[in-house]
Protein backbone atom coordinates (compact mmCIF):
# COMPACT_ATOMS: atom_id res chain seq x y z
CA UNK A 1 0.00 0.00 0.00
CA UNK A 2 1.19 3.82 -1.19
CA UNK A 3 1.31 6.01 2.21
CA UNK A 4 2.11 9.94 0.93
CA UNK A 5 4.53 11.43 3.43
CA UNK A 6 4.42 14.66 2.27
CA UNK A 7 1.13 16.45 2.11
CA UNK A 8 -0.55 17.41 -1.49
CA UNK A 9 0.33 20.59 -2.56
CA UNK A 10 -1.01 22.21 -5.81
CA UNK A 11 -1.03 25.47 -7.55
CA UNK A 12 -4.09 27.65 -7.62
CA UNK A 13 -5.73 26.46 -10.87
CA UNK A 14 -5.11 22.88 -9.51
CA UNK A 15 -6.49 23.05 -5.87
CA UNK A 16 -9.44 25.60 -7.23
CA UNK A 17 -10.71 21.83 -9.16
CA UNK A 18 -9.90 19.93 -6.15
CA UNK A 19 -12.48 22.09 -4.05
CA UNK A 20 -14.61 21.93 -7.00
CA UNK A 21 -15.01 18.58 -7.18
CA UNK A 22 -15.53 18.76 -2.88
CA UNK A 23 -12.57 18.45 -1.57
CA UNK A 24 -11.20 20.82 1.60
CA UNK A 25 -8.02 22.28 1.59
CA UNK A 26 -5.49 24.32 3.01
CA UNK A 27 -3.94 27.93 1.95
CA UNK A 28 -2.37 31.09 3.30
CA UNK A 29 -4.26 34.16 4.53
CA UNK A 30 -2.70 37.27 6.10
CA UNK A 31 -3.83 35.89 9.73
CA UNK A 32 -3.74 32.82 10.11
CA UNK A 33 -3.62 29.78 7.97
CA UNK A 34 -7.55 28.95 6.30
CA UNK A 35 -9.26 25.56 6.24
CA UNK A 36 -12.07 26.03 3.12
CA UNK A 37 -14.47 24.39 1.13
CA UNK A 38 -16.91 25.67 -1.84
CA UNK A 39 -19.84 26.56 0.28
CA UNK A 40 -21.91 23.81 -1.07
CA UNK A 41 -19.40 21.54 1.01
CA UNK A 42 -18.88 23.68 3.81
CA UNK A 43 -20.74 21.25 6.26
CA UNK A 44 -17.63 18.91 6.03
CA UNK A 45 -15.42 21.91 7.75
CA UNK A 46 -17.08 21.88 11.40
CA UNK A 47 -16.83 17.79 11.00
CA UNK A 48 -12.96 18.52 10.24
CA UNK A 49 -12.19 20.97 12.39
CA UNK A 50 -14.63 19.38 15.08
CA UNK A 51 -16.38 22.38 15.62
CA UNK A 52 -19.35 23.84 17.51
CA UNK A 53 -21.94 23.88 14.40
CA UNK A 54 -23.40 27.16 16.30
CA UNK A 55 -19.97 28.80 15.27
CA UNK A 56 -20.47 29.95 11.43
CA UNK A 57 -17.91 29.60 8.69
CA UNK A 58 -16.75 33.13 7.07
CA UNK A 59 -16.61 33.42 3.21
CA UNK A 60 -13.38 34.74 1.46
CA UNK A 61 -13.33 36.26 -1.70
CA UNK A 62 -11.05 37.95 -4.38
CA UNK A 63 -12.36 41.21 -4.47
CA UNK A 64 -15.75 43.02 -2.43
CA UNK A 65 -18.10 42.82 -5.29
CA UNK A 66 -17.48 38.62 -4.85
CA UNK A 67 -18.86 38.64 -1.31
CA UNK A 68 -21.30 41.95 -1.49
CA UNK A 69 -23.51 39.87 -4.47
CA UNK A 70 -24.79 37.76 -1.34
CA UNK A 71 -25.72 40.50 0.91
CA UNK A 72 -29.34 42.49 1.37
CA UNK A 73 -29.43 45.61 0.12
CA UNK A 74 -29.78 47.59 2.87
CA UNK A 75 -26.37 47.20 4.37
CA UNK A 76 -24.72 47.74 1.09
CA UNK A 77 -23.16 51.34 1.84
CA UNK A 78 -21.75 50.86 4.91
CA UNK A 79 -20.43 47.69 4.01
CA UNK A 80 -18.35 49.44 0.52
CA UNK A 81 -17.22 51.78 2.37
CA UNK A 82 -15.43 50.24 4.95
CA UNK A 83 -14.26 47.80 2.62
CA UNK A 84 -12.87 50.72 0.37
CA UNK A 85 -10.64 51.01 3.72
CA UNK A 86 -9.51 48.43 5.27
CA UNK A 87 -10.01 45.47 2.20
CA UNK A 88 -8.21 43.36 1.67
CA UNK A 89 -6.99 43.35 5.13
CA UNK A 90 -8.00 41.44 8.44
CA UNK A 91 -11.48 42.78 8.63
CA UNK A 92 -14.33 40.39 8.99
CA UNK A 93 -17.32 42.27 8.38
CA UNK A 94 -20.97 40.10 9.46
CA UNK A 95 -24.32 41.43 7.47
CA UNK A 96 -27.62 40.55 6.56
CA UNK A 97 -28.41 38.35 4.23
CA UNK A 98 -30.09 35.05 2.84
CA UNK A 99 -29.98 32.80 0.22
CA UNK A 100 -28.15 29.21 0.14
CA UNK A 101 -24.69 30.54 0.82
CA UNK A 102 -26.11 31.81 4.36
CA UNK A 103 -27.60 28.48 5.00
CA UNK A 104 -24.52 26.70 4.30
CA UNK A 105 -22.27 29.00 6.26
CA UNK A 106 -24.32 30.43 9.21
CA UNK A 107 -27.33 27.41 9.28
CA UNK A 108 -30.41 28.95 10.90
CA UNK A 109 -29.26 32.92 10.84
CA UNK A 110 -29.28 35.57 8.69
CA UNK A 111 -26.15 37.02 8.43
CA UNK A 112 -22.90 36.56 6.51
CA UNK A 113 -19.25 36.80 7.59
CA UNK A 114 -17.09 37.92 4.76
CA UNK A 115 -13.59 39.35 4.17
CA UNK A 116 -10.87 39.95 0.92
CA UNK A 117 -7.55 38.94 2.71
CA UNK A 118 -4.50 40.37 1.89
CA UNK A 119 -2.20 37.71 0.84
CA UNK A 120 -1.25 37.68 -2.72
CA UNK A 121 -1.27 33.83 -2.86
CA UNK A 122 -5.22 33.33 -1.21
CA UNK A 123 -6.39 35.72 -3.70
CA UNK A 124 -4.70 34.38 -6.65
CA UNK A 125 -6.65 30.75 -5.53
CA UNK A 126 -10.05 32.72 -4.93
CA UNK A 127 -9.62 34.52 -8.01
CA UNK A 128 -9.67 31.06 -9.81
CA UNK A 129 -12.13 29.04 -6.92
CA UNK A 130 -15.10 32.39 -6.44
CA UNK A 131 -15.97 32.92 -2.65
CA UNK A 132 -15.21 29.94 -0.47
CA UNK A 133 -16.37 29.31 3.18
CA UNK A 134 -13.66 29.34 5.71
CA UNK A 135 -12.01 28.82 9.07
CA UNK A 136 -8.76 28.81 10.76
CA UNK A 137 -6.92 25.78 9.91
CA UNK A 138 -6.78 24.20 13.59
CA UNK A 139 -8.71 21.62 15.20
CA UNK A 140 -11.35 23.40 17.64
CA UNK A 141 -9.95 24.81 21.06
CA UNK A 142 -6.05 23.75 19.84
CA UNK A 143 -3.89 26.35 18.89
CA UNK A 144 -4.11 27.99 15.76
CA UNK A 145 -1.50 27.16 12.72
CA UNK A 146 0.92 29.70 11.39
CA UNK A 147 2.52 27.75 8.63
CA UNK A 148 1.70 25.20 6.06
CA UNK A 149 3.49 22.59 8.24
CA UNK A 150 1.37 23.40 11.33
CA UNK A 151 -1.73 23.24 9.15
CA UNK A 152 -0.64 19.97 7.68
CA UNK A 153 -0.01 18.37 10.63
CA UNK A 154 -3.82 19.24 11.94
CA UNK A 155 -5.31 18.00 8.55
CA UNK A 156 -2.48 15.60 7.16
CA UNK A 157 -5.23 14.43 4.20
CA UNK A 158 -6.08 17.64 2.97
CA UNK A 159 -3.84 19.51 -0.16
CA UNK A 160 -2.23 22.60 0.70
CA UNK A 161 -2.09 25.44 -1.41
CA UNK A 162 1.62 25.76 -3.07
CA UNK A 163 4.18 27.03 -3.30
CA UNK A 164 5.69 26.50 0.11
CA UNK A 165 6.87 27.81 2.42
CA UNK A 166 3.86 30.00 2.71
CA UNK A 167 4.15 33.51 3.73
CA UNK A 168 4.40 34.47 7.05
CA UNK A 169 1.22 35.43 8.64
CA UNK A 170 0.30 38.05 11.49
CA UNK A 171 -0.70 35.46 13.81
CA UNK A 172 -3.87 37.55 14.89
CA UNK A 173 -7.21 36.67 13.66
CA UNK A 174 -9.44 39.13 12.14
CA UNK A 175 -11.49 41.65 14.11
CA UNK A 176 -14.98 40.82 12.97
CA UNK A 177 -17.68 43.56 13.44
CA UNK A 178 -21.62 42.92 13.34
CA UNK A 179 -23.66 45.47 10.90
CA UNK A 180 -26.88 46.44 13.85
CA UNK A 181 -28.23 49.69 11.69
CA UNK A 182 -27.26 52.51 9.06
CA UNK A 183 -24.00 53.84 9.92
CA UNK A 184 -23.74 51.53 13.22
CA UNK A 185 -21.38 48.21 13.76
CA UNK A 186 -21.32 46.58 16.60
CA UNK A 187 -17.35 44.74 17.77
CA UNK A 188 -17.67 40.89 17.83
CA UNK A 189 -13.86 40.18 18.05
CA UNK A 190 -10.83 41.96 18.87
CA UNK A 191 -8.34 41.59 16.50
CA UNK A 192 -5.69 42.64 14.00
CA UNK A 193 -7.38 45.38 12.60
CA UNK A 194 -8.54 48.69 14.86
CA UNK A 195 -11.14 50.36 13.80
CA UNK A 196 -11.34 54.16 14.37
CA UNK A 197 -15.38 54.80 14.42
CA UNK A 198 -18.30 51.70 14.19
CA UNK A 199 -21.03 54.61 14.69
CA UNK A 200 -21.97 56.99 12.43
Amino acid sequence: MFFREEPLTLNAIALASKLRSGSAALFPTDTLPALAAYPDFASQLWKIKQRPLEKPLILMGAKSQDLFDFLLPNALEDAACLAKRYWPGALTMVLPADGPVVEALNPGELNLGIRVPACESALELLSQSGPLATTSANLAGEPPSLTAEDASKYFPDLPLLGPTPWPVVSGQASTVILWRKPGCWQLLRNGAVIIESLEG
